[in-house]
């Protein structure tokens, strides 16, 4: 199985990273930038499938070179075995429909001169963005299958079907079982946990772990970067100037008050005591 897996860097929004201008406006160059969350769910699934089936897995990414540590990340965590960086200024600022068609051209790309490809695998949305689009774009482009929200999956590689259950929201969520046929493109839902049952899969998964141990020392000698003339892309239709999104408004981040006002009571005072209880009431467990 020869796997793709689609990642991205996003600013790290955990607190006291962010940084924010008196306005209110993210301020990117001064906000750490880290892997999308949800991609995680997606190199572990890719994880699991080389674990079970053999084969290979490669990273990409598409946006700054700075994004090179985001695949060097997913080479250190997840074990792939080599990274691929779509970058340059002609791709900057792309909407959702930019970026799809510069990952799908990339992975096009990927099967003419390296080998083809069994499965892309995408998280379920961005942090930054939350649009849950771009997996869904690019495989349209590249007119595959897609299985969205998956939860559990396993080859069948003579028969060269996926099957996969997915999570699916309503009223009561439900959990539907579906095949197809690959290639494919698999989107990760966050419920989503590799299994490893068989002693010989834990082995492998060790095995891969000291390998990649190596390897990630050494990153750059496995990072490939290709720009939008690599791809064969015209700027026209590529970055902002090929991107339809049109943006009407942003609303500045609300900013945390510095100080909060705060009321000193004395739990001896029964009296002061009772408009807290009456607060806390409605949160508290048992009778």
């Amino acid at each position: 199985m020869r796997s793709i897996v689609l990642t991205k860097g996003v600013p790290d929004f955990s607190e006291g990273a962010v940084s924010f201008d008196e306005d209110g406006h993210l301020e990117r160059g001064k906000t750490p930038t880290v892997m999308n969350p949800n991609d995680a769910f997606a190199l572990e699934a890719a994880l699991q499938t080389r674990v079970r089936h053999g084969g290979h897995v490669s990273g990409m990414s598409m946006g700054p070179p700075g994004y090179a540590e985001v695949l060097e990340g997913a080479m250190e965590s997840v074990y792939t075995d080599d990274s691929y960086l779509l970058s340059d200024r002609e791709l900057a600022a792309s909407d959702t429909w930019a970026t799809a068609i510069t990952v799908s051209s990339g992975i096009e790309k990927y099967r003419e001169e390296v080998a083809d490809v069994d499965l892309v695998f995408a998280g379920f949305k961005t942090a930054d963005g939350e649009t849950g689009q771009t997996g869904p774009q690019t495989c349209w482009a590249l007119e595959w299958p897609i299985v969205t929200h998956v939860i559990a999956l396993d080859i069948d590689p003579d028969e060269r079907r996926l099957r996969a259950k997915r999570l699916v929201e309503g009223d009561v969520d439900e959990i539907e079982t579906v095949e197809t046929p690959l290639p494919c493109m698999v989107v990760t839902d966050p419920e989503f946990e590799p299994t490893y049952r068989k002693a010989s899969h834990r082995l492998t998964h060790k095995e891969l772990r000291a390998e990649t141990q190596e390897r990630a020392a050494d990153h750059d000698e496995h990072l490939t970067t290709w720009d939008h003339a690599d791809l064969n892309l015209d700027p026209d239709y590529i970055g902002l100037d090929g991107s339809p999104t049109i943006v009407s408004s942003v609303d500045p981040i609300p900013k945390a008050p510095s100080e909060r006002e705060a009321t000193m009571i004395d739990p001896d005072d029964g009296t002061a005591m009772e408009p807290v209880l009456e607060e806390l009431q409605p949160f508290a467990g048992g009778d």
